[in-house]
């Protein structure tokens, strides 16, 4: 819980200003940047995890500076999975965002412009309201996202019990001792969440539609 609150928390600050420069932007770089933010979801999390792995390590370069400043190397600890996390969880919050923003069109934009907002007062009066149902829905699948996180957890952080242990690690470790038990407590609850956020999404969806029908 504690890794998905925080993961959710930069993804939403990073992934703002990123879905908006992808919403509004005509730029060629468009596309590969689209593609980069989209291959978690195609690339199995280990190539991910492997990848930050040796970038994270003591003789990658993200690991040769996190040393240099201080830091020492980041596999293996907290702040190692937050920055795996980030980077995986990354699609699930960006995409919905960017819809979010590239739904509201020009028209609010230019009647905010035309009565004298700045681009920054426009941005948080007008777009972050009309793109309230894009937030929530990047808000819940990026935490659901990460709660449910195993092959880029387990590449960076190990199974370290009350460091880098998560519960989809758990489930691992109690199915690998036959303790099948445990295994079902744990899935079972995994399941019941996983089913109650997309419920819980569907519905603010809903709302939302009805709010705009209105």
């Amino acid at each position: 819980m504690k890794l998905a609150s925080v993961t959710t928390v930069i993804l939403l600050a990073l992934g703002s200003p990123l879905a908006w420069w992808l919403a509004r932007t005509r730029s060629a770089w468009k596309g590969p940047v689209s593609a980069l933010v989209a291959l978690p979801i195609v690339l199995p999390p280990t190539v991910i995890g492997f990848y930050l792995l040796i970038a994270l390590g003591p003789n990658g370069p993200l690991g040769q500076l996190t040393q240099w400043v201080g830091l020492g190397v980041l596999p293996f600890s907290f702040a190692g999975l937050v920055i795996a996390s980030v980077f995986y969880s990354m699609p699930f919050v960006v995409q919905p965002i960017q819809n979010a923003f590239e739904t509201i069109g020009e028209r609010p934009l230019e009647v905010a412009a035309s009565l004298g907002a700045s681009p920054l007062d426009t941005f948080f009066s007008v777009v972050l309201p009309l793109a309230k149902p894009g937030y929530v829905s990047a808000a819940v699948m990026g935490f659901a996202h990460t709660v449910g996180e195993f092959g880029v957890v387990l590449m960076i952080g190990g199974n370290i019990p009350g460091k880098t242990r998560v519960v989809s690690v758990q489930i691992y470790d109690y199915v690998e001792a036959l303790e099948y038990a445990q295994a079902h407590w744990l899935a079972g609850a995994m399941l019941a969440f996983s089913f109650a956020a997309l419920l819980a999404l569907y519905w603010v969806n809903a709302s939302s539609r009805r709010a705009r029908q209105e």
